[in-house]
Parts: structure tokens; C-alpha cells; sequence
């Protein structure tokens, strides 16, 4: 069949005209990511390697438990011998923040999306289009808007990892029993004490298991971020690829390992004891 209708051509219209239009706010969100990147990065690397390795491992201890406050003492510890430590936190500090903002804006989204039935028949075709759009399609836009650097990764993952949020949290406060909900209504709840005292509690579990894979789908960002400068442990990989150095690239892939299970075990100890509460 003939092409008839040129999607390519009109979307690289509508992204000139974007840039062109917006180019201040661009430049806002810009400013914004990249200070708030360099507060994470200023906090984890403030201290030396073995205090933060220290400091990370009792919090993990605390929160997921002996096993896993070990496991992030030597794995950690790894990271460091093996030269990585400085970069290892520059990644951290990227999926810190692209978590952030993913989070604060896909929680209130999925709010209103399970409160609101034509919102939620909306915003469920565009996460689709997000969570199955290949990852690497979401960088061209983005150094299109911000350059090369760390700020166009941040965004690319956001766009990349917010969908679980919108969805988890939508369907955790869908699930919230409707009798107990019929309950806080007969004793004269809002719609606001509803929300914050009855169906964001019980939907916490739900919503957390939304922070932990928005968390994971960050991470599995680095590497492909890497490819526009983004840096962190993920450029070691990147390099390690180009350069067919296999010793690089398994390096730098156990440190994202280790860094993939500390924070995963860390997120899913949060959802469960926020279980065993409800």
C-alpha cells in the first residue's frame, strides 16, 4: 500500500515546534533535575567509601533485615575494591532522582485515575504506548530538549519507569474492600479523609510494589542513559561494549547487580512490613 500518512515527518514537526515554543521551561527542568541530581550525588560521596558502605548496610539491616545487611556490607564493599564506588553512586543519585520524580507524578496520577472512570480509560492507552515503546526511542526527544548529559537520561527513565506507579497505585486503591469503603462514607467521611485515611493506608502494600519496580525500571536504564552521556556505572558498562573490553563490562555489571538487589530487597521489606500493619 502507498504511505499515506507520514507520522515520522509530523511528530519530528510537533518536538521542533516543541522546543521552540518551550525552550524556557525546558531550560527549567533542566536546572531542576541536574540540582537536584548533584544533592544525591554531594550526599553519597560527602563521606568516605567505608562510612557510606557502613551507613548503607545498617540501613539495610534495619529495614530488610541481617541477611540482607550483610549481603549489602560485602557486595558493597565489592563495588569499591573494584574501583567503582564513585561511579556506583552517580548512578544511584540518577535513579534517586528520576525515581522522585516518576513517583510525584505517577502516585497522583493513578489517584485520580482510580477516582475518576474517564481518566483511567485515558491514561491506560498511554502507559501501553510508554511501558512498550522501546527505551532507546525516548532518548532522541530528549536530547532534542535538554543536550547530552545526565538530565536527558533522568527523563528518558522517568518516562520509561513511571507506568508501574500510575498503575499500582490506580488498582491498589481500586482493590480497597467496598464495604469498608461504604463504612467511612455511613460514618460521614470526605472524600478527602476517605482518600488519606481509609484507601491510601490499605492501598499501601499495592503502591509500594509500584515504588519498587519504578525503582528496578530505572536502574535498568543506566546503561542505555549511558549512550548519551548520563555517566555513572552505567558508562563503564557502555564502554565495556564498545571497546569489546569483557573484563569492563562484567565489572561494572556486577557493581548494577549488587545495587539492583540492595535496593530491591530494601523497597520489597518496606512493602511487606507496610502489609503486616494493614
Amino acid at each position: 500500500m502507498p504511505e499515506l500518512i507520514d507520522i515520522g515527518y509530523g511528530v519530528e514537526v510537533a518536538v521542533e515546534w516543541l522546543d521552540a515554543t518551550l525552550g524556557p521551561v525546558f531550560d527549567f527542568i533542566s536546572m531542576v533535575l541536574d540540582a537536584l541530581m548533584t544533592v544525591f550525588e554531594n550526599a553519597l560521596l560527602f563521606s568516605p567509601d567505608i562510612v557510606m558502605i557502613v551507613l548503607l548496610s545498617a540501613l539495610a539491616w534495619y529495614i530488610a533485615g541481617r541477611g540482607v545487611g550483610v549481603f549489602s556490607l560485602i557486595g558493597l564493599s565489592l563495588i569499591a575494591s573494584m574501583g567503582y564506588w564513585e561511579n556506583t553512586m552517580v548512578t544511584l543519585a540518577q535513579v534517586a532522582t528520576s525515581a522522585i520524580v516518576a513517583l510525584s507524578l505517577g502516585v497522583p496520577i493513578g489517584i485520580w485515575a482510580s477516582r475518576n472512570s474517564i481518566v483511567h480509560a485515558t491514561v491506560r492507552p498511554v502507559l501501553d504506548f510508554m511501558q512498550t515503546m522501546p527505551a532507546f526511542v525516548y532518548l532522541i526527544p530528549a536530547v532534542l530538549f535538554f543536550q547530552l548529559g545526565a538530565v536527558p537520561g533522568v527523563v528518558a527513565t522517568v518516562i520509561f519507569s513511571m507506568p508501574p506507579a500510575v498503575r499500582l497505585t490506580n488498582l491498589g486503591i481500586r482493590q480497597v474492600d467496598e464495604e469498608v469503603v461504604e463504612a467511612a462514607r455511613s460514618f460521614g467521611s470526605t472524600d478527602k479523609q476517605l482518600l488519606f485515611k481509609v484507601q491510601l493506608p490499605l492501598a499501601t502494600p499495592t503502591i509500594l510494589a509500584g515504588v519498587n519496580q519504578t525503582i528496578m525500571l530505572g536502574l535498568s536504564m543506566v546503561v542505555i542513559a549511558a549512550m548519551i552521556g548520563a555517566g555513572g556505572v552505567g558508562g563503564d558498562v557502555y564502554r565495556g561494549i564498545t571497546q569489546m573490553n569483557l573484563g569492563l563490562g562484567f565489572e561494572a555489571g556486577i557493581a548494577i547487580v549488587i545495587l539492583a538487589i540492595f535496593l530491591d530487597r530494601i523497597t520489597q521489606a518496606l512493602g511487606a512490613s507496610s502489609q503486616k500493619e494493614t
